[in-house]
């Protein structure tokens, strides 16, 4: 029997919302999850990618994980990852340098084995490269094999990446996929193969609702058993949804924001319904004189052009928002808009999104998306022009389309699909005729404004 932690998405150094506190509270998940994996004395972690939020971490960070996975080492409990999409680099990866210490194995087509199962990676690659892939690996002699990738897999919602040609054509029978990059949890099973998302350790989106954990995969005789440990000291989200009725408006939001603990929160205010406009600072500025962390207020509904909305300093993006949408901007400006200022790409990772993007868009022909759209009538500079571009912190998906991740911008509500238990003790089991116990419905994958990392040197440029 061979019983390993799968983890993935902890995106270290990340600073949500600018919060320092935010940042230490994502290395703070990952120590968790370490600290469980040496007092259950499990065979090994294995990371499903986004290990870093940024391809050049921050010193401290890297500091951290090394003295983490120094941890485990001591422990005598193998760390095996892959490289995700926010952290892949050019050159050498950061898996590589940990593996130079003695800290990782950096999982690829040979079989890594622990116990009876034989542990393989596929790192993340991009939509436009994968017809390429031929899914060879080498040959193994253990009891079962598993795949552990990075990537948006069917069937799981916004998917891209083809499960099924994958296990098809793969050279090795696969009992199971551990994949990382969706932030929703889940299992699903396809062609007698059981695909697994752990989800992310903290939130990274204000969308990612459910509790934050990871999953414990079991080998037992004929099956691989997946159960679900949720992380329980993560920070407190305050989830404020106001439905206003007609003639409601800022005050009846604050009203809704004093029925919550928001000491050491982040409280996050999304408003629906019919009521008036509603300016975010007053009602952030009440959730931090309450003790609140950090406050978000989630207004997207439309208005007449006509009805005016207060725009204060403390909502700043709105502006933005607003003059985008003047410019008239073709569907490819605003991609690019969408990442350079909206999305959840790392500061250090804009530029090669964004060339991404535009390579993407002229290889699939799709020239009408660098149309302008056509102003309405009147002024051109006065009327909208374009889709309004999400905010910054609320986004729905952790990254926009030209990165590739699990967090993918705009999209719509994914579809119902299963997902493993959080209580820590049901399993499903991979037996031949078997399907897996789900009992909850997916919540769409995150999406938040990467914040800028600090001005730390990073290691990188130490080396």
């Amino acid at each position: 029997m061979t019983r390993v932690i799968h983890t993935g998405d902890t995106h270290l150094g990340y600073r949500q919302y600018h919060s320092p506190e935010r940042q230490r509270d994502f290395f703070r998940a990952f120590e968790r999850v370490v600290t469980d994996a040496v007092e259950d004395d499990v065979d090994a972690v294995v990371h499903a990618g986004d290990l870093f939020h940024d391809r050049r971490p921050g010193l401290r960070d890297l500091q951290g994980t090394v003295a983490a996975l120094r941890d485990l080492a001591d422990a005598g409990i193998p760390f095996l990852a892959v490289v995700g999409n926010h952290e892949g680099k050019r050159d050498g990866q950061w898996l590589d340098l940990f593996e130079d210490l003695g800290l990782a194995t950096r999982l690829d087509d040979e079989p890594h084995v622990v116990g009876d199962t034989a542990f393989y990676g596929l790192d993340f690659v991009p939509r436009s490269r994968r017809d390429d892939l031929d899914y060879e690996f080498a040959a193994h002699d253990t009891d079962y094999a598993m795949l552990v990738s990075h990537g948006l897999f069917e069937p799981f919602a916004h998917a891209d990446w083809d499960t099924e040609r994958l296990l098809a054509e793969s050279s090795v029978d696969f009992d199971a996929l551990l994949l990382g990059d969706n932030h929703a949890p889940g299992v699903e099973e396809v062609d007698d193969t059981w695909v697994t998302y752990c989800g992310s350790t903290e939130r990274a989106s204000a969308s990612e609702r459910d509790d934050r954990g990871y999953n414990i995969v079991a080998t037992e005789v004929g099956t691989v058993a997946i159960s679900r440990r949720g992380i329980p000291d993560t920070r407190a989200f305050r989830f404020v949804d106001v439905e206003l009725q007609a003639g409601e408006g800022v005050e009846r939001v604050r009203e809704a924001v004093r029925e919550h603990d928001c000491e050491d929160a982040v409280v996050v205010v999304t408003v629906t319904g019919d009521g008036e406009p509603v300016s975010p600072a007053p009602v952030e500025e009440l959730a931090i004189d309450r003790g609140a962390l950090v406050a978000r207020v989630n207004d997207r509904r439309e208005f007449d052009e006509e009805q005016e909305v207060d725009v204060t300093f403390a909502d700043p993006d709105e502006a933005v928002r607003e003059r985008v949408r003047d410019l008239g901007l073709s569907q490819a400006a605003r991609d690019v808009d969408e990442t350079v200022r909206a999305s959840k790409v790392a500061d250090s990772n804009v530029r090669d999104s964004v060339k991404e993007r535009v390579e993407s868009l002229v290889d699939e022909d799709d020239l009408d998306a660098f149309e302008g759209a056509e102003p309405a009538a009147g002024d051109a500079s006065d009327d909208a022009g374009g889709d309004p571009v999400e905010d910054d912190d609320n986004d729905t998906t952790d990254d926009p389309a030209p990165a590739e991740s699990t967090d993918q911008s705009s999209q719509d509500e994914p579809p119902e699909s299963e997902q493993a238990s959080t209580d820590g003790g049901d399993t499903v089991r991979a037996g031949p005729d078997e399907a897996p116990e789900t009992d909850a419905t997916l919540d769409e994958p995150a999406d938040e404004q990467a914040a800028g990392n600090d001005s730390q040197a990073s290691m990188e440029e130490f080396l």
